[in-house]
């Protein structure tokens, strides 16, 4: 069963690399993509979790539940 119209808000994390940006969202495992510009990359993300949605949907796995993403800056000696 398809269900459509429904909206999740999920967190997406956009990182520079020296190729570009990279995305990634954290509430959906695997699902990630690159892109030459911040807003190429950010069109390219919003494709990526839909696309691993309707995957969801038709497989009968369930939405993920709205969770909370933490960012935590870390102090690391080397």
């Amino acid at each position: 069963m398809r269900r459509t119209g429904q909206r999740l808000q999920l967190t997406a994390v956009v990182e520079r690399d020296r190729f570009g940006y990279v995305a990634t969202c954290p509430q959906l495992q695997g699902c990630y993509t690159q892109g030459q510009s911040y807003e190429e990359v950010v069109r390219n993300i919003r494709d990526a979790i839909r696309l691993h949605l309707e995957d969801r949907l038709a497989s009968g796995e369930p939405l993920p539940e709205p969770g909370e993403v933490t960012l935590a800056i870390l102090d690391v000696a080397v």
